[in-house]
Formats: structure tokens, sequence, C-alpha cells
């Protein structure tokens, strides 16, 4: 099958929940969506709500972030992992990531001697005084961990979250408080032996599941990739050629793109319904740093002719735009990116910056949209206010 640049947009953003955007509702919704792209990324920085936070903002209609943390912490149907790096990801696929907890854990390549007592010093904590964080335990005796110096109960309980022997029982802000895994997780799920036996059908179960975190995706080296274990270019072609081979996947040829792009098979009648759709109103959303859609940022450059770069990491004199900058959507195509911040004592919202991609001139039936879409942005943060540049009168700032 062959589809042009526009229809694999299309195709693309209707999966994603972007096509319109906020059209799922509630909890139900998160569930519906977290099961569809497998994982969220996570990320701690909060500027206008953590990385998960914003990816479900463009996706649930009125979500507020209690939503998740009610999914995670409560109802205990999500769950704080290890996927596409740090994840949440449904409890329900706990089993599939037995080979990841089964893995010893190495300390730069040796084995953990520095906390061999005191893992299970900290276990033992945690099992007679329940949910504990780090700050919870005394002593400052420091180890040179993966990260840099910290405590040795920090670095025990990273250990054994990374085993699966404790999850996160809730965040207090950005501190994680852990209990044990036995007692939050049904043991159906805890017992359960790895769904994929062998490496070659562990492969393709992540290839696939991959695939179906972006919608539409290539057999390309890809940081899209991050988190299979053992995954390097022969075994990613090894598991395309199967799964193409069973049927699990679809190729399909975008114009101007060299390489074949894949669906999973599931998606075949979505991606027929998509060509054969009415014309939607374009809508506005605002897209999270690392949304899902962005995992691969040569994948969107190429279809939506829109580079990214999360300048984070980069020091301030080399960043083009800005630290935390948010990729603004409207219909399907990228118009613009803004650098939002919350001052969380005073709930202002202020805008840092905007700049409109090239050759983008704002039609009023989009700074409509923008408008809809950045009162609907403040109400899922709580801004009672909004500050900084304006673009072109779209809302009335000051």
């Amino acid at each position: 099958m062959q589809i042009t640049k526009k229809q694999a947009r299309q195709f693309i953003l209707a999966y994603q929940g972007l096509l319109p955007p906020r059209e799922l509702k509630g909890k139900e919704g998160i569930m519906e969506f977290v099961g569809r792209v497998g994982c969220l990324q996570y990320d701690p920085l909060d500027m206008v709500g953590t990385n998960p936070n914003l990816v479900l903002q463009s996706r649930i209609k009125e979500y507020r972030p209690q939503m998740l943390e009610e999914l995670l912490y409560t109802d205990r149907k999500l769950v704080d992992g290890w996927d596409k790096n740090a994840a949440i990801f449904p409890v329900a696929d706990w089993p599939y990531f037995c080979r990841h907890r089964n893995r010893k854990i190495q300390y730069y390549g040796r084995e953990v001697t520095e906390l061999s007592t005191v893992i299970p010093q900290v276990l033992d904590e945690i099992k007679d005084k329940g949910p504990l964080s780090s700050t919870d335990f005394v002593g400052e005796e420091k180890v040179d961990w993966f990260w840099g110096s910290a405590k040795a109960s920090r670095a025990a309980l990273e250990i054994l979250w990374y085993k699966g022997e404790v999850i996160i029982f809730h965040r207090l802000r950005q501190r994680r408080v852990y209990d044990l895994t036995s007692r939050h997780i049904p043991n159906d799920l805890l017992t359960a032996q790895d769904p994929n036996p062998g490496d070659e059908e562990y492969y393709q179960w992540h290839v696939k599941r991959r695939i179906n975190a972006l919608g539409l995706f290539w057999n390309k080296a890809s940081d899209a990739w991050l988190g299979i274990r053992g995954l390097k270019t022969l075994q990613r072609n090894g598991a395309f050629a199967a799964l193409e081979e069973k049927g699990e996947i679809i190729p399909i040829q975008v114009e101007g793109l060299d390489y074949p792009m894949y669906i999973t098979r599931e998606q075949a009648l979505l991606l027929q319904e998509t060509l054969t759709a009415n014309k939607v109103k374009p809508r506005a959303a605002f897209i999270a740093p690392l949304d899902n859609m962005l995992w691969d940022r040569k994948l969107i450059t190429a279809l939506f002719d829109f580079e990214y770069t999360w300048e984070v990491y980069k020091p301030a004199a080399q960043r083009q735009y800005g630290y935390y900058v948010l990729p603004v959507l409207y219909g399907d195509r990228f118009v613009a990116r803004f650098e939002p911040r919350l001052d969380k004592k005073t709930g202002v919202l202020n805008i840092l910056n905007w700049w409109w991609e090239p050759g983008i001139k704002p039609s009023e039936a989009m700074l409509q949209a923008l408008n809809s879409c950045l009162r609907g942005f403040m109400s899922y943060l709580g801004a009672t206010a909004l500050e900084g540049k304006n673009w072109g009168g779209a809302i009335p700032l000051g």
C-alpha cells in the first residue's frame, strides 16, 4: 500500500488521539490510550507538569494530574517501571518485563558488593515499617552510584526497584516512596512466567510494542528502541522479518521516503478509516517534549517537516530556542513552539517565548483554536493568570 505524507501524518495523529485532540475522557480514556501505546516515558522535570501529564493533557478531555496519580497509586492499574527508559505502563504488562527484573544488577560492570549488607537491611525496614523513602533511613554512608554520589540506602532502594521487589508506593513531589511489590500487585501477575520464553520472541514482542507506541514506524536506528534489552541491528532486522512473515506488521510505502513504514495488523482498519474519513475541523494541542509520537525526531522531520530538539541538556548559549519548549500542533501540522513556565506560588502561567514555524501565517480560525487550547492548558495547570509574549492578539495578556 502507498500513501501520501499527509495521509501518514493524519494516521499517526488519529492513532495518537490527536486528530482531533482531547476526545478521550477520564481515567477510562487514560487506560485506553496507555494500553494502545504501551507506555508513557517518565521524566521528573516539572515546568508545566511532568512529561506523562503533558502527554495526557493533549489527549484527555479536561485532564487533571490527579487522574494519573489515582491510576498509579490508588487503583494500581498503572505502574512506574522501565520500558522506554523510566516509564509508566499497565500493571497487566508486569510479566512481560521478567527478563528486565531478573537480570543481575551491575555496578559499573561489577557485582554490587558495596551494598550487599545494606540491601537486606533496607528490605527488612520496609517489611517492618511499611512504605519508606531514602530520607527515612539514618546514616550518611555514600556510594559512587550511576548518576553520582548517593546515600547507600537510596542506591539500595533503586536496586530493589529495578529487581521488582519494591514498587513506587507514591511520590512526594518527585521523591519516591517505596513499598513491597507483593502488597500491591496481584499474586497471579507476580508469579506469572515470562510470556516470551526466548530472545527471538522477546524481540518480536518489544519491536511490535514500539511500533504501537508511535503508530507508524520504520526499521531504522532510533532512540525509540531504547530500553529493549540486547536489541541490535541484527536482532531488530530479524524481528521485523519474522513479524512481517507472520502478518503481525504490514509494510506501508509513504511518498518521498526511501524506507518502508510499518503498522501493526490491528491498526489496518484505522488506516482505512483515516484514508476515507471526512475532513476534521483543525484543533490545536500542545505536545510534550518526550511525547510518544516524537520518539523518532528524524521520522517527524520526514513526515511533518518539523525539526525539534529538546534542549534542556544544552548550555544556554547553545540553545536555538529555550530550556523547556513545547511543540504546537494545529490540525495535522506543527505551526509553532513555545516556552511556558508555571509559577507554582502565584499560579501565573508565563509564556517566555513563542516562535511561529517558517511560512506560517495564522488565520483567525487558527488563533481561535490556539485561544481555546491555551485556556484548556491553563485549566489543566490550575493557572489563574497569563503573562508573557503575545502572538498577534490570540489572547489578551496582562
